[in-house]
């Protein structure tokens, strides 16, 4: 039934792929899809920034309600990373100290949640990942409905079960299961050039991305024009009305142009 649904998760990224996509960052995967494929700039760690890497478990709920993430902790195994969509609703927080705690008991990877959290400090002290749009100190509902294991979209991107999700102080992103190969090879050769530019010596000046791109003829096509700086007399005789000063007839403010 529609609104009500637990199913089993049936494929899962490999505990190999989540060992090799933890060796990068954020940015540079998401540069690696076309910067395409991001949740809302909204959800951010709650927790120290520590990274979090793991295959998606996924909860749908309704805004305000967590039955269905009490259910989707109990369910997660070890290296999951639980994401759930509450509507970006901040009006309850849907997870707080406790439910973290247990959470990273069961050595979870981190959770993702598109609605608000509660116990901020606790969890800005914590290595365990949570993201969140918001904080709230009220609490949250245990009615339902909810669905875990289905298909879900936070601010744009969507989210499979066994996705691969990853976070970082740049905010979340996921990685489709059947996408995580070349993907990473992609963002592991952008990783080392964007390394290789860095090492240089640094009395050398970096390339700028008009360089490194080759852009220049781009904004050469574009007949930007270098506009020469406004006449001696306009910028005194503004500086002279802003001051409410007159200058004199003759004066080289006003006669030379």
């Amino acid at each position: 039934m529609i609104g009500f649904q637990i199913l089993e998760r049936i494929r899962a990224v490999s505990p190999q792929t989540v060992a090799q996509f933890k060796t990068l960052p954020v940015a540079i995967v998401s540069d690696t899809l076309s910067r395409m494929f991001s949740a809302n700039a909204n959800l951010r760690p709650m927790h120290n920034g520590h990274p979090m890497v793991g295959p998606a478990l996924t909860v749908k709920t309704r805004p305000g309600d967590n039955l269905m993430v009490h259910k989707a902790i109990q369910m997660a195994q070890a290296g999951d990373v639980i994401v759930v969509d509450g509507g970006g609703d901040l009006t309850n927080a849907l997870i707080g100290e406790i439910m973290s705690s247990y959470a990273a008991s069961k050595q979870i990877a981190g959770m993702v949640i598109n609605g608000s959290v509660r116990d901020a400090g606790f969890l800005r002290t914590q290595d365990f990942g949570v993201f969140a749009a918001g904080v709230t100190h009220r609490g949250p509902y245990k009615d339902g409905p909810g669905e875990i294991n289905v298909p879900i979209a936070l601010g744009g991107m969507v989210i499979e079960p066994g996705d691969l999700v990853m976070g970082d102080e740049d905010g979340v992103l996921c990685v489709p299961f059947d996408q995580t190969l070349w993907v990473y090879q992609a963002a592991k050769d952008k990783q080392n050039q964007e390394s290789d530019i860095l090492k240089k010596n640094p009395c050398q000046r970096l390339p700028s991305d008009l360089d490194r791109r080759g852009l220049g003829p781009k904004v050469e096509e574009l007949k930007i024009q270098n506009m020469n700086p406004p006449p001696e007399c306009f910028v005194n005789s503004r500086l002279g009305l802003g001051l409410g000063l007159n200058f004199p007839k003759g004066s080289p403010s006003c006669t030379q142009h």
